[in-house]
């Protein structure tokens, strides 16, 4: 489908593979309005978005058929019980804080615009939205000066896991928003990627896990 692979359809839902620099949807101007739904409806007419990746981050896309099943597949993201995996590689050597039983840290900050510098998101404990991600190690590189982490997002704010890696002063290679130069110019693009979904199918209430091949 034009370089979006099809991870799964069905009459109720789609999942697609997005690639990096590609919009989840249009953008204002008419050089924007290429993006992955409009890809997709074209196949699907009926296709409507249900979440969105930021146009540099890579990976699973989520999309309901029809207005009943977006309404489903929204409200489940809504109550958490959608499960969102990423795989990232960020700047220095991060180790995990105070971290449980199961090896994943937490992070619980709270997220706002930066109005003055749109489309930045900045940690504001005044006027910021409750947010959350859990995260951990899955490799060192000492090398490359680098660090693998999963990361999985309890609450779904804008820019979330860019702004919280910034915050730990681990941001993420390759971003062109939250990274210093240094960061920004050691990868091509941003090293982000959705690389699993897990939920139960809002019809017939099987549980379904996707996974994508991380790319980096």
């Amino acid at each position: 489908m034009a370089g979006l692979p099809v991870v799964h359809a069905d009459e109720h839902l789609l999942v697609v593979d997005k690639p990096a620099g590609l919009l989840s949807v249009p953008g204002r101007g008419a050089d924007k309005h290429d993006c992955a739904a409009t890809r997709v409806q074209r196949v699907y007419p009926d296709a409507l978005v249900v979440h969105r990746l930021d146009m540099a981050t890579s990976g699973l896309l989520l999309m309901a058929r029809g207005a009943a099943t977006q309404r489903a597949l929204s409200r489940a993201f809504a109550e958490r019980q959608v499960e969102k995996r990423y795989h990232a590689i960020v700047a220095g050597r991060l180790d995990g804080l105070r971290p449980g039983r199961d090896g994943w840290s937490l992070i619980d900050v709270p997220l706002a615009a930066d109005w003055p510098n749109r489309p930045r998101r900045i940690v504001d404990y005044a006027k910021g939205k409750p947010s959350q991600t859990r995260w951990r190690v899955l490799a060192h590189d000492p090398a490359a000066e680098a660090t693998r982490i999963e990361l999985e997002p309890l609450t779904g704010r804008s820019h979330q896991l860019r702004v919280h890696l910034q915050w730990l002063g681990h941001p993420i290679l390759g971003d062109a928003l939250y990274a210093p130069p240094e960061a920004l110019a050691r990868a091509p693009r941003l090293l982000l990627h959705a690389s699993r979904l897990q939920l139960v199918h809002p019809v017939t209430r099987e549980p379904l896990t996707w996974t994508s091949t991380v790319p980096f």
